[in-house]
C-alpha cells in the first residue's frame, strides 16, 4: 500500500526513521495489547487480574507488555494489599501515560466511524455529545491537513 502525502508534508524529503515521533510512538505502544491496556487504564482498570480479563491475553503477554509500559513510563506499578493477602500492585497512569489520551481518543473516534460492528463513539458525562479529537495550534487555531507543517516553524 502506498500512502500520497499532501501540502506541506509533501515537502518533507528523506527518510525520517526513528526520528519520527510517529515511528517512535509506535514502536513504544504501537501493538495491540499494549493499547488495549491502556484503554482499559483510561477506563479505570488498575489490577492485573482484570487488565488480563478485559484485553483476553494471557498472564505472561499482560505482564511483558505492563513491563514495557512502565519502562516506558506511561504506567507505575502502586503496591496495594487485600486483607490477608499478599502485596500486589495496580498500574496507574502516569502524566507521560495520561497525555496519551487524545490518542486513544482518535482511534476510538475513528474504529466507531470507519469499522463496521464498532461500539459508538465516547461522549462527554456533563451534556452526552459525542468527543472528538481535532489537531489545533497552541495559538488555539483548528489545523487542516494540508496546513501541517513536519519539522517546526516555518
Amino acid at each position: 500500500m502506498s500512502v500520497q502525502l499532501t501540502g506541506r508534508l509533501a515537502e518533507r524529503t528523506g527518510p525520517l526513521g526513528d526520528h519520527c515521533p510517529v515511528d517512535r510512538v509506535m514502536q513504544a505502544v504501537g501493538n495491540r495489547t499494549a493499547v488495549l491496556l491502556l484503554r482499559e487504564a483510561f477506563y479505570g482498570v488498575t489490577r492485573f487480574d482484570a487488565l488480563v480479563a478485559r484485553v483476553g491475553v494471557t498472564d505472561a503477554v499482560a505482564a511483558h507488555r505492563l513491563k514495557e509500559l512502565v519502562a516506558l513510563g506511561v504506567l507505575t506499578k502502586q503496591p496495594y494489599r487485600e486483607p490477608g493477602q499478599r502485596t500486589r500492585y495496580e498500574y496507574v497512569l502516569t502524566p507521560a501515560g495520561h497525555a496519551l489520551l487524545p490518542a486513544v481518543v482518535a482511534l476510538h473516534e475513528w474504529g466507531a466511524r470507519h469499522l463496521p460492528g464498532s461500539a459508538p463513539a465516547l461522549t462527554h458525562a456533563d451534556c452526552g455529545d459525542a468527543v472528538h479529537v481535532v489537531a489545533r495550534c497552541e495559538a488555539g487555531h483548528d489545523v487542516a491537513e494540508e496546513e501541517l507543517v513536519v519539522g517546526g516553524r516555518r
